[in-house]
């Protein structure tokens, strides 16, 4: 590492923050000349082996696809309570095969694993803690192939390293890093991708893209996700990841986003010694964010970290629309910085650092739609608006066609009043009887769970999915409501003038005011009374109002009926259906008798299968 004790630079260097005009654009993939002709049959060989590998990779998911069908959508019409209580086991094992499967294949299926452990909207815990491990599970490149690839990029090592690591300090699915220092004395990290990773790639995003296309012809598929979109998502940012190129693009992008931060640090990238395949970065190896111990004993506040953190995301998305996709603690370091320096000042409390942020293959991007969507989300959040919360899911695609939006108002409202103004440490304490109550007074929307998640969305979910398990765990007492609410306002003025809504505006009027430090404190509930009582001032008389709405039909009455009439009438109507099915079943048997018996044997044979289906289903069902 170089003198990171400076203030990053905000020179236009050539070697840091030259950004060129095709930032956001997916990147073509450099080939390498054609090879000889003395080399062509080793390029069959490796023809049919990538067919092999395609064969392989669709023949695996189907069968696991199949399975799944057949316990989740045909063996739980007929069994559903031995399904359901072997589900958890059954799930693990589909999740240990997979594992199994990815670190023998390698390359995307590995990270096919490591995206689909990020989606817990669609899949149980069990499969998601098993994939996760996937990460500490990718075995290294041979340092003979990666000395070649480095020297048929760059040139003969010794020009331009004057020490080089063979031994890698980490390995990921597409290529592995490694120490060296430069013949100037400069530290560095080298990322080398893994030989022929391009074809691997391209071979098994078809295979996937077959896989997915298969998957949406099941309509009980094609209701909780588009595989198809999934499919070319995963593939779109893959792609990406695969030129180093577009990643010293991405971080001379990071680097002018902050460069007048100076509580964040971006490693510098040396352009002349980057390639497609190659990428030489500033070494800026030093405590991990995770290093709970290291980073008491050099005085740091882990508050502060997990406030900067929050904050420099919140920047990203909401200010940026460009932010980091893969916050895990292996990219993000923390370096102490002098007290008594110039940057020596830490608002918190405790020692100042530099957050550092590395490996920018991994980026998401947010139109000005969506942008606009989760601040009325936000909004709808620090007003405990949960109206307006519902329809925010509804218009940014969170929600299925058809779902129950007024249940859903109800649930929102449950949970506000339940974790309103709780930092995280007071939410993991909620009793389990408080959180069954409210998963039993709305187990309908627990059991139709009329939640999707939005393409746009994956990375943005993933991201902070895992900012929250950061933060949480460098700070326990932190308080999302607190951390969200700057930004809500900030976002909500700009927002005001452009939208006419009242609502918006009425709540822009009441986060502006000094009230909102006191409904984000302890004293919460008063504050909400207070606010409550001066909107009461601007609107109509209550019971007029609900006259009106009333009139307009925007009221509705749900009449949900008893467990024990429900399961009462399911009984009748179980034995409905068994009765017509053994009248038609005793008809066809005696009309195939019948017919039998005046020599139409083809008929009555028909007849008796007929009534032997019906009465095997009568059998099956259990009705």
């Amino acid at each position: 590492m170089q003198d990171l004790k400076t203030p990053p630079s905000t020179s236009a260097s050539s070697e840091t923050v030259e950004i060129p005009a095709t930032i956001g654009v997916t990147p073509t993939i450099e080939r390498q000349p054609e090879m000889p002709a003395p080399a062509q049959a080793s390029r069959r060989r490796s023809s049919l082996r990538m067919q092999y590998r395609f064969l392989r990779v669709v023949v695996y998911l189907w069968w696991l696809f199949a399975r799944l069908v057949f316990w989740q959508v045909v063996l739980k019409r007929y069994l559903p309570e031995h399904v359901e209580r072997t589900n958890l086991e059954r799930w693990r094992k589909y999740a240990r095969s997979f594992r199994a499967f990815a670190v023998e294949m390698g390359g995307v299926m590995i990270k096919l694993g490591q995206f689909i452990s990020t989606r817990s909207d669609i899949l149980p815990p069990e499969v998601i803690d098993e994939l996760a491990a996937l990460r500490d599970e990718v075995p290294g490149v041979p340092s003979d192939e990666i000395r070649a690839i480095i020297e048929r990029e760059l040139g003969p090592i010794p020009e331009h390293f004057e020490w080089f690591d063979e031994r890698p300090v980490a390995a990921a699915s597409l290529g592995q890093v490694h120490r060296a220092r430069l013949r100037n004395g400069d530290r560095v990290v080298v990322k080398v991708q893994r030989p022929n990773i391009d074809e691997l790639v391209h071979t098994d995003l078809a295979a996937l893209k077959v896989i997915a296309r298969y998957a949406r012809r099941f309509a009980f598929v094609r209701r909780r996700a588009d595989t198809v979109a999934l499919a070319n998502e995963f593939g779109r940012v893959l792609l990406e990841e695969l030129s180093y190129r577009n990643e010293a693009r991405n971080a001379a992008r990071f680097a002018e986003m902050f460069r007048d931060d100076t509580g964040v640090y971006i490693p510098q990238v040396y352009t002349e010694l980057s390639t497609d395949r190659v990428l030489t970065l500033e070494d800026v190896t030093t405590i991990k964010l995770n290093d709970y111990a290291a980073l008491e004993a050099a005085g740091i506040s882990r508050k502060a970290v997990a406030q900067r953190l929050m904050d420099t995301y919140l920047k990203q998305v909401f200010e940026e629309r460009f932010f980091h996709a893969d916050p895990h603690p292996g990219n993000l370091f923390v370096y102490p910085l002098d007290p008594e320096g110039e940057l020596g000042h830490s608002p918190v409390g405790g020692r100042p650092f530099y957050l550092i942020f590395v490996d920018f293959g991994m980026t998401g991007s947010l139109t000005p739609e969506i942008v606009a969507g989760l601040v009325n989300t936000l909004t709808a959040v620090i007003t405990r608006d949960a109206r307006k919360l519902v329809a925010s899911y509804q218009a940014l695609g969170f929600l299925l066609p058809g779902a129950d939006t007024a249940r859903l108002e109800e649930a929102t409202k449950a949970v506000f009043d339940q974790v309103w103004g709780m930092d995280m440490a007071q939410i993991g304490q909620i009793g389990y009887n408080e959180i069954a109550q409210i998963g039993s007074e709305f187990s309908d929307l627990l059991f139709s769970m009329p939640f999707q998640m939005p393409q746009d969305f994956i990375y943005l979910a993933r991201t902070f999915g895992i900012l929250g398990g950061l933060c949480t765990s460098l700070d326990p007492t932190f308080n999302p409501w607190h951390e969200l609410q700057p930004y809500t306002q900030k976002l909500m003025a700009q927002n005001v003038g452009a939208n006419g809504d009242a609502a918006t505006q009425i709540a822009g009027t009441v986060l502006s005011s000094s009230a909102v430090q006191n409904l984000l404190s302890s004293a919460g509930g008063r504050a909400l009374a207070n606010i409550g009582q001066s909107l009461l001032g601007r609107s109509h008389n209550s019971a007029a109002e609900f006259v009106a709405r009333l009139e307009r039909g925007e009221i509705k009455l749900t009449v949900q009926p008893d467990k024990n009439l429900e399961r009462q009438l399911s009984r009748i109507e179980a034995q409905g259906r068994r009765t017509t099915r053994a009248v038609l079943a005793g008809s066809g048997l005696i009309t195939s008798t019948l017919l039998y018996i005046h020599g139409d044997t083809t008929v009555a044979a028909i007849g008796y299968g007929i009534s032997a289906l019906l009465l095997l289903a009568t059998w099956l069902t259990g009705e």
